[in-house]
């Protein structure tokens, strides 16, 4: 009986310094791996905050570049007949947009839902004007139309998803 005791005494203080060491490596290891992952997230921002800067600088180049003032003078050649216009807004909107999909990665989905939005909402409107035309419309009468519809809308698509766009870069910096 006695040499359990004296077993006891030797067994529970190493048992308790063992624990106590255990308990340090613990706390020590898991601040080293929270300082790792601090160290990759701080890396990965360094990475990714360039390219997410870069996909708002494009988006914004994107909706400036369809606002129908700016396509239409970019765009417009008197030779054209409307129906060629047409053709050509549409194509530029389309390929403007398929240039710049990828970078819905780097922002929110209701920034990039209300871009989407402004893109499709420009598309109807230009399809619209162009069906009021006669088929003998020039590209100044189907440019008249387009500016005539843009002013007659209570809210304009682009500007509203360059602000939503603004909003989100303001709150991500």
């Amino acid at each position: 009986m006695e040499a359990l005791i004296e077993f006891g005494k030797i067994i529970i203080p190493a048992s308790l310094v063992l624990y106590a060491v255990f308990l340090t490596v613990r706390a020590f290891i898991t601040r080293e791996i929270e300082l790792k992952k601090l160290e990759v997230r701080s890396r990965s921002i360094e990475t990714i905050l360039p390219a997410r800067l870069q996909a708002y600088e494009r988006m914004t180049l994107f909706l400036e570049r369809i606002a129908p003032q700016n396509l239409l003078i970019r765009l417009n050649n008197p030779g054209f007949s409307g129906r060629d216009l047409q053709k050509v807004l549409l194509d530029e909107i389309r390929n403007e947009y398929n240039h710049n999909a990828s970078q819905q990665v780097y922002m929110g989905e209701d920034v990039w839902n209300q871009i989407r939005n402004a893109k499709e909402d420009l598309i109807i409107l230009i399809n619209e004007s162009a069906s009021h035309l006669p088929p003998e419309a020039t590209s100044i009468d189907l440019s008249k139309k387009i500016f005539e519809a843009v002013m007659n809308k209570n809210v304009d698509l682009i500007t509203h998803a360059l602000s939503e766009l603004r909003k989100e870069i303001q709150q991500t910096f």
